[in-house]
């Protein structure tokens, strides 16, 4: 069984996020939870929220904490705002900021190993 949680429209561009979730990929998702907090980004914090969110729909549904690892976890780009800046001459630089979509998806250790046996 997969496990979703998605956090949308987060002011932080995708670029600030992928750092911190590809430290995390390999791990589990109670040992990066454990880590998440050590890492010097903003970004870390953002994740932890989603990958606890995770942990917590997975345990709703009854399954065991321990046996979780993540399938998949990435940020995408969202919508970007567009604001801008007033330059001389009457002129405008554009500002695009950047949102984030992060989508984390946990499955257990035993459906890795039947997927695996298939192929």
């Amino acid at each position: 069984m997969q496990i979703i949680s998605e956090q949308k429209h987060l002011l932080i561009s995708p670029r600030k996020v992928r750092p911190v979730i590809d430290l995390i990929k390999k791990m589990t998702p109670n040992e990066a939870l454990e880590k998440l907090p050590f890492i010097k980004k903003r970004a870390s914090e953002i994740v932890a929220k989603v990958v606890k969110s995770a942990i917590s729909n997975a345990i709703q549904k009854g399954m065991d904490s321990t046996n979780l690892m993540f399938k998949e976890i990435v940020a995408n780009e969202g919508p970007r705002l567009k604001r801008g800046q007033p330059v001389s001459r009457g002129r405008w630089h554009p500002i695009k900021k950047r949102m984030t979509h992060i989508r984390v998806v946990l499955t257990t250790r035993k459906e890795i190993k039947r997927n695996e046996s298939k192929n």
